[in-house]
C-alpha cells in the first residue's frame, strides 16, 4: 500500500504532517514519495523539484510516534 500522509508528532493536532504533492520548502519542492524502510527502520520523505529530480528530505525512525494514512483506491 502508498502511504498518503504521515503526522509525526505525540498530539496529532499539533504534529507534523507531511502529504504526498504537498508543496514545501517555499514552494520549490513538492513531496514525491513517503516510504517505510525495513532497511533503516524508520520512514523516509522524498521531495521533488521542478526538473523532476528526487531528492531524500527527511527520516523518521520508528521511535518517533506517527500517524500514517494510506491511499485506498475502491
Amino acid at each position: 500500500m502508498q502511504i498518503r500522509k504521515i503526522s509525526v508528532g505525540s498530539e496529532y493536532k499539533s504534529a507534523m504532517h507531511y502529504i504526498v504533492g504537498q508543496s514545501v520548502c517555499d514552494g520549490k519542492y513538492s513531496v514525491h514519495l513517503i516510504h517505510h524502510s525495513d532497511k533503516k527502520d524508520g520512514y523516509l520523505v522524498y521531495i521533488e523539484n521542478e526538473l523532476n529530480e528526487v531528492f531524500l528530505w527527511k527520516f523518521f525512525s520508528k521511535d518517533m510516534p506517527v500517524s500514517i494514512e494510506y491511499n485506498i483506491d475502491f
